[in-house]
């Protein structure tokens, strides 16, 4: 069976201070990540601090980026993705809502080599928690619009975890900045047949008080993303 290839994980993080410092040793945990690049993304808090003590005191050491101020998600998530070096990328949020230890069931699907993107799904795994029924049914909605857009049978479209290989990925030509990053992902795969793999991962929710950032606008923007790209006439 072929070896999956190496793993570079972006972290964007914007005002994450409570929980970055955790979320990094649970990635340098797994010990299948050649490369942690985070892009701090105009953070007003102690986050950017906190990266510059751990920059090297582990490994991987961190590679660290820096807006000076907030740009969005999709646009950290393209300064990143510009630094990578491992053949896979993997988007790993800031907060603990994601938990590395799912990266065993993620990255093995790339032992087959006609892989090319898996997405980690919460709604495959029962016992996960939920967030406010807005964005559950929101989230849901989406896998739905989507795949009568595009044929496809997501479970999980808004799902935090992608992953994908970097040459694709680079082929892509992201241009969005905010949470409509994952849409527009999710709707390029679509458009050029890729599939998309799906595992279970597991899932706890934050709440706005615990500093989750994600609105109900974002949805919207989310919709008309993977409208707009199904309906672009030009090959992507």
């Amino acid at each position: 069976m072929p070896a999956v290839p190496s793993l570079s994980v972006i972290v964007p993080a914007r005002n994450e201070a409570p929980t970055v410092a955790e979320l990094i040793a649970r990635v340098r945990a797994t010990g299948l990540v050649q490369e942690i690049v985070v892009v701090d993304d105009g953070s007003t808090d102690a986050t950017r601090e906190i990266l510059t003590r751990l920059a090297n005191s582990g490994t991987p050491p961190l590679r660290i980026f820096s807006h000076q101020r907030s740009h969005g998600k999709g646009a950290a998530v393209r300064t990143g993705l510009a630094g990578v070096t491992g053949g896979i990328v993997l988007i790993q949020d800031a907060d603990l809502e994601y938990d590395p230890a799912d990266y065993h069931a993620l990255l093995a699907p790339f032992a087959d080599s006609s892989v090319q993107a898996v997405y980690g799904s919460r709604n495959l795994r029962p016992g996960n928690g939920r967030s406010n029924p807005a964005f559950y049914w929101g989230g849901r909605f989406l896998s739905w619009f989507a795949n009568r857009l595009y044929g496809g049978r997501l479970t999980d479209e808004a799902t935090g975890y992608k992953v994908v290989r970097t040459d694709l990925l680079r082929g892509l030509d992201l241009r969005t900045s905010g949470f409509d990053f994952c849409a527009e992902l999710t709707g390029k795969l679509l458009r050029r047949k890729v599939r998309i793999v799906e595992v279970p991962v597991s899932y706890r929710p934050r709440s706005r008080a615990e500093g989750k950032k994600i609105r109900w606008h974002d949805g919207l923007d989310a919709i008309w993303t993977l409208l707009k790209i199904r309906l672009r006439r030009q090959q992507l």
